[in-house]
């Protein structure tokens, strides 16, 4: 257990402070690349870059906060093939929505349907 000794509940309190910070300045860094030119990757405005910059602080901090906050790290397997099968039928079901709206031929009128004018 985490909490037995009093130097154990220190470790414990101090890897909590140091992860919170971590995110407090993942947090930051988030806003000021979203919002300062100078830090803005790829091109003028937002774009493709800055959306896989953004998505990698924020899965960097979920990792963090799963593992650290929610425990995970002291699971049993069956807990990550659980989260990992959930992973995976949300990936394929995102395909499986491109496939639906995929147009081989080019109908214009498809893509009217789908994505209006």
């Amino acid at each position: 257990m985490a909490g037995d000794s009093p130097e154990a509940i220190k470790k414990s309190l101090r890897l909590y402070m140091i992860i919170g910070a971590v995110l407090f300045v993942g947090t930051v860094l988030t806003v000021l690349v979203a919002t300062v030119p100078a830090l803005d990757i790829g091109g003028h405005g937002f774009d493709m870059w800055d959306c896989i910059l953004g998505l990698l602080i924020a899965t960097t901090k979920a990792t963090l906060v799963a593992f650290i906050f929610m425990h995970l790290n002291h699971e049993k397997k069956a807990i990550y093939w659980i989260f990992g099968s959930g992973l995976l039928m949300a990936f394929f079901l995102w395909k499986l929505t491109d496939l639906a709206t995929y147009d081989p031929i080019g109908n214009k009128e498809f893509k009217t349907l789908f994505y209006g004018k």
